[in-house]
């Protein structure tokens, strides 16, 4: 991942939530959003069948907010809420996008 880099944090109810943001002008947004479909394409394959509200038993869920702001910057926020299993299988797949120790 060279534009996203997720943020993890573990809720009291072991949920995880991993937030990600870009901002960037105009000519990378493209490339932000290949990362972001890259992560999504993931998850959709890796759990194809648990997509939705944790409170419902689901292992992911997803936000993505797209803004285009004053000088043409585009910012990206994608926000993913992960089961344990989830939120384990993202940090083997996308390790480079997590902050290091």
């Amino acid at each position: 991942m060279q534009y996203l880099g997720f943020d993890p944090s573990e809720g009291a109810d072991g949920v995880t939530t991993l937030e990600a943001m870009a901002s960037t002008p105009a000519e990378q947004h493209a490339a932000v959003m290949a990362e972001v479909q890259q992560v999504l394409e993931w998850a959709w394959r890796r759990f194809p069948h648990t997509h939705g509200p944790a409170d419902d038993g689901m292992d992911w869920d997803h936000d993505l907010q797209v803004q285009v702001e004053d000088g043409g910057w585009h910012t990206v926020t994608l926000t993913l809420t992960a089961s344990p299993r989830f939120a384990q299988a993202f940090v083997e797949a996308f390790a480079d996008a997590l902050p290091g120790d």
